[in-house]
This record gives C-alpha cells, sequence and structure tokens, in this order.
C-alpha cells in the first residue's frame, strides 16, 4: 500500500513539473512574439540584426546613407537573441538576418533593403526625398 502511495505520488509530481514546463514554454514564446510585435510597432524603422554580421552591416549603411537612425536589436548580444529570432522567423517565414521593417511593414532582408534603396522605395516609406546618386563624383 505505502509503495502504491509513493508511485501515485511520484507519478503527480512529474505531471505537474511536466505542467509547469510547458505553461513556461508557452509564457516565454508569448512574450518573445510580444516582444517582436511590439518593438516592431514602436520604431519607424526597425533591423533585427546580428553585430557580426556583414549583410546586417550592409542593411544598416543603407539608413546612414538616408540619414536615418533605425532601432537594431542585436540579436547575438541579448541572451533571449536566439528565442527572438527563432519568433521573428516564424512572423516573417525567414531565420536569417538582417529582418527590416519600416513603419510596421516588413521589407525583407539586406537584399530587398539594398533593392529598396536603389528604387527609392525606402524613402518614400519613411515620408523623405530620395538621394539622387546619379550626381555623385
Amino acid at each position: 500500500m505505502a509503495e502504491t502511495a509513493r508511485m501515485i505520488a511520484t507519478a503527480m509530481l512529474v505531471m505537474m513539473v511536466v505542467a509547469t514546463s510547458m505553461y513556461l514554454a508557452h509564457t516565454y514564446s508569448e512574450s518573445d512574439a510580444g516582444f517582436v510585435l511590439n518593438t516592431i510597432s514602436s520604431h519607424n524603422i526597425v533591423i533585427f540584426s546580428k553585430s557580426y554580421c556583414p549583410h546586417c552591416r550592409r542593411a544598416k549603411a543603407v539608413f546612414k546613407q538616408l540619414k536615418q537612425t533605425p532601432y537594431i536589436v542585436e540579436l547575438d548580444e541579448r541572451d533571449d537573441g536566439w528565442k527572438i529570432q527563432s519568433k521573428l522567423g516564424k512572423i516573417v517565414g525567414s531565420h536569417i538576418v538582417p529582418q527590416v521593417f519600416i513603419n510596421g511593414r516588413h521589407i525583407g532582408g539586406s537584399d530587398e533593403t539594398i533593392v529598396a534603396y536603389g528604387t527609392g522605395q525606402l524613402a518614400r516609406l519613411l515620408g523623405i526625398e530620395p538621394i539622387d546618386r546619379s550626381c555623385r563624383s
């Protein structure tokens, strides 16, 4: 009888641990999505980046040329960066960086940002005059 009670108590404890783990995993997952969505909606320009990434540097350089200051989330400098990148990947359909947003609209990665800059789309989305690159010496 005591053995059965001990087995039941152990099973209940295991179930509680599993349930708590599942709850915490869901809570953290929701907070990561909340962070991503809140960041995107709170800033005109957002770049999810990694500080060492050359593609990220290219995307950041575009906004420097436009004299715009993006809000940059350096995922490699955050303890939760991998979770944010994973949640961001589920939102935009790609796990690569950079991921660029303007006024809540997903632009894409580095290549898409460069193309949008070249066509003047970035300037239009930001409501600024496009830089005339044809007059450079």
